[in-house]
């Protein structure tokens, strides 16, 4: 009799100790879905901080990036005009000189079209 009211009573304490473990699990697993959410929360707020900071961040790069397209074609232009000047000149002294001597500059010419003549045709061979 005495063992078996041994047995009851394991039986009664391990229902007690099944029972307490669920209660435990269920209270555990309340806790961690509870901190999971909250991890959800400051992950999505850090990640609108982020997405706003590289916002930021690009709108910056992209007024920079503006700033020295914005030089870049200044100076171009400069030296374009500046290059399309100097030709200018170039073109009007050689004009000029070629009208004070046109048969010197004519013999020039043949020369340097006949040197020219004979580089491309040694290249040939």
């Amino acid at each position: 009799m005495a063992t078996t009211k041994a047995r009851e009573d394991i039986k009664t304490d391990l229902k007690t100790l099944k029972a307490d473990l669920a209660a435990g699990a269920r209270e555990e697993s309340q806790r961690l879905r509870e901190k999971a959410t909250v991890a959800e929360a400051r992950l999505r707020e850090k990640a609108v901080e982020a997405e706003t900071l590289l916002r930021e961040k690009s709108d910056e790069v992209r007024e920079r990036a503006q700033v020295y397209y914005d030089q870049a074609r200044t100076r171009g232009r400069e030296y374009y005009d500046d290059a399309s000047e100097r030709f200018d000149e170039a073109q009007r002294y050689i004009t000029e000189r070629v009208q004070e001597r046109p048969v010197q500059s004519t013999a020039i010419a043949l020369g340097v079209g006949v040197v020219l003549g004979l580089l491309l045709a040694g290249r040939r061979r």
